[in-house]
């Protein structure tokens, strides 16, 4: 009876530790994209760039202004068909949920087609015109699989949008599920962020690269041209 009272108590402070060890981590921030930038984000800031959310425009005869999230190898954005989705907050990124990678630029946030000698325009994907939503992250960290989310405002106006970054989080422990705008690992429903519509409550960062589109795989080439993307 002592060693199964002795055994019993350690699985529950097994338990205990696991649970402890479980967080969330969030990085507050208020960051513009910009026309042609591109914002290196790395989650748990060691180092890796775990994606790039970049705005490009190119094209002549038709101009082309996307928004798109590029996942590094081994990491997917929330969404289906190279579409990202554009998730509220409280829903679930986790396990359960279905990912996508290897688009040839990145998965679609939002993809604009103009053509210069008139008629119609084409809007593809879910960012147009939205506030406080969240792109569903998957990522790794030491060959283990992670979960978190970037939050972002989209204002579009005719055949341009605007971009701003305004944080991102991820739970530190493996294989467990997030909710979009959880900031901590007390109980999720109590613990999505109140959201503010002041900038100035928000920390200054670092501009985003004005630069020539790269993808994560350009970029650890060194590669400096622009690839031609299909259209969704």
């Amino acid at each position: 009876m002592y060693a199964l009272a002795a055994g019993a108590a350690g699985v529950g402070l097994l338990t205990l530790a696991s649970s402890a060890e479980a967080k969330v981590v969030y990085t507050p921030i208020h960051q513009s994209i910009g026309n042609n930038g591109v914002y290196n984000l790395d989650l748990n800031q060691d180092g890796t760039v775990d994606f790039l959310i970049q705005q490009w425009n190119y094209g002549n005869w038709a101009s082309n202004n996307q928004l798109l999230a590029d996942a590094a190898i081994g990491n997917a954005v929330q969404g289906s068909r190279h579409f990202a989705a554009a998730l509220l907050a409280g829903e679930f990124i986790g396990p359960t949920q279905k990912f996508i990678s290897g688009d040839s630029n990145g998965e679609v946030m939002l993809s604009i087609t103009h053509f210069t000698t008139g008629g119609t325009s084409y809007v593809h994907g879910f960012w147009a015109n939205v506030r406080n939503r969240y792109l569903g992250l998957q990522f790794q960290i030491n060959g283990q699989t992670h979960y978190g989310w970037a939050r972002l405002n989209v204002h579009r106006s005719q055949f341009h949008f605007a971009v701003t970054l305004t944080g991102y989080a991820y739970e530190t422990t493996p294989n467990t599920g997030i909710k979009a705008g959880q900031t901590n690992s007390e109980a999720a429903d109590s613990a999505i962020e109140p959201l503010s519509s002041d900038p100035d409550t928000l920390p200054a960062s670092i501009p985003a690269t004005n630069a020539r589109h790269k993808s994560l795989g350009e970029l650890a080439l060194g590669a400096s041209s622009v690839p031609v993307r299909r259209q969704p």
